[in-house]
């Protein structure tokens, strides 16, 4: 990618990794995408296409699959295509379909566009030409992104299709026990039932503010009790 042609934070983020994911009911999954972050297109999987709601943790996988592939010196790239949809494809794709792997996100912001579609069109057959990998996310499957591109519909269909569930309580208090435990922290069942409780569900929220708490615990050499996640979570008065 040349400098300044996508000015944007594409880092990944260093918590999303295999490791830190709760697999859950999604064992084949996961073994499908680590098989194809580790080896060539020649060797396994060429193409797989993720659906799920929000918060899933489809963009965790993603990121986990290009930390693989990167571990293991291959050339790899994370295209969040929700920030990227305004604008020119042309560009935002340029040069992609040379990489070992490429992971596009949230391919349902950009499908509908007639100019995106015939660009992703000639990506996914420029990435199989090359025998290049190429992992896609999406809120829904490929028939129900409103492309009026059948071909490329087709073409999104022709790896392993997996959905991945929004996960219940239980998984979402074991995910946020694990990633404590990662951390160095102790997550009791009293206090992480309680952010259920009193928190948004997304996955993607609960682990941020996971991590914020964690930080000011740290600060204030505190434990992550309640009486502590009460007063860090209270909205502050005006003007503090």
């Amino acid at each position: 990618m040349r400098a300044g042609q996508l000015p944007l934070d594409l880092r990944l983020r260093d918590s999303s990794r295999f490791e830190t994911f709760h697999t859950g009911s999604h064992g084949l999954l996961v073994a499908t995408l680590r098989g194809m972050a580790g080896s060539s297109g020649s060797a396994g999987e060429r193409q797989l296409f993720l659906h799920g709601a929000e918060g899933c943790g489809k963009t965790h996988l993603l990121q986990a699959a290009c930390h693989e592939a990167s571990a293991r010196e291959r050339s790899c790239a994370y295209l969040p295509l929700a920030e990227l949809g305004h604008r020119d494809p042309a560009v935002v794709l340029e040069g992609m379909s040379r990489l070992d792997l490429l992971a596009l996100d949230d391919l349902q912001a950009v499908a509908g566009g007639p100019h995106w579609a015939r660009a992703l069109f000639g990506l996914v057959n420029r990435v199989r030409e090359r025998e290049g990998q190429l992992l896609v996310a999406s809120r829904t499957t490929p028939e129900g992104l409103g492309c009026d591109l059948p071909d490329l519909v087709s073409r999104l269909g022709w790896g392993p299709v997996f959905r991945i569930d929004q996960p219940g309580d239980l998984e979402l208090k074991a995910i946020l026990q694990k990633r404590a435990g990662l951390r160095g922290l102790q997550l009791s069942d009293a206090v992480a039932e309680y952010l259920l409780r009193h928190e948004c569900r997304d996955l993607e929220f609960l682990l941020t503010l996971l991590d914020r708490l964690d930080l000011a615990a740290l600060a204030e050499q505190r434990r992550l009790t309640i009486p502590f996640i009460r007063e860090h979570l209270r909205p502050r008065p005006a003007g503090h």
